[in-house]
Formats: C-alpha cells, structure tokens, sequence
C-alpha cells in the first residue's frame, strides 16, 4: 500500500510543471523582444556594432539607430522617395526601394506589438511587486 500515487499531489505536480513552462516561455518571449529591438550599441538594420559618431546624422534626427553605411543608405532612401539620389548607385533600383520600405514597415510592426496592451501585460508580470500600501 505504500506505493499508492495520490492523484492529487500528481496533479499538483503536473499543473506546477505547465506554470513553469509557461513562465519559461514569457521570459523567452520577452527577452527575444528586448534584447532585439532595445540593444543602442547596435544597428537596427544589419545588427552591427554602433559606435558614437561625431557630427552624426549630418545634423538630422533619423527615426533609427544605424552604422555608417545602413545610414548611407537610408539617407539615400529618402532622397530616392523624393526623386533624387545617387544615380552612380544603379543597384538602388525598385527591388532596393521595396527592401527599405518593407523593413520600415517592419520596424513598425514591431513597435506597434511592443506597445500592445498584450505585450503590455506580459512585461508587468516581470515587474517586481512594488511595496504594499
């Protein structure tokens, strides 16, 4: 008789066992959306190292953080939306264009997810609980 599983404390076990993995899951879900999209020593467009630079931006604020070269591109981006840019850059044509603007539409994407009210909630649970009043 001493080997007598109480149902009970197996489904406790196993009820234990779900919350666990679904609190691993959260912490995933939110540690892929943070550390993605909140690192500012890299750019959000090739990932590559940022480093501060003097004078950068020629004196425009860009909606996002990029290398040297990602801000090259993007500023040729804007030019070629407004019926300028480089014409020596043949390689920016309408496959390039479509790149960028999909990417943009990405980024806000992302930024739209990362203010939802679901989101939201998911990092509040992460929060340690505040003192009692």
């Amino acid at each position: 008789m001493a080997d007598i599983i109480s149902l009970d404390d197996k489904l406790e076990s196993s009820r234990e066992k779900k919350a666990g993995l679904q609190r691993r899951q959260k912490a995933l879900a939110v540690r892929r959306a943070m550390q993605c999209t909140g690192c500012a020593h890299k750019c959000e467009k090739c990932g590559a190292q940022v480093e501060p630079r003097a004078g950068a931006s020629l004196g425009r604020r860009l909606p996002y953080r990029f290398c040297e070269a990602c801000e090259e591109e993007y500023t040729d981006y804007l030019e070629r939306l407004q019926g300028r840019g480089d014409p020596d850059c043949y390689w920016h044509n309408e496959a390039w264009l479509d790149t960028w603007r999909k990417w943009i539409d990405y980024q806000g994407s992302l930024d739209r997810y990362l203010k939802s009210r679901e989101f939201v909630r998911l990092l509040r649970e992460f929060e340690p609980p505040g003192p009692e009043v």
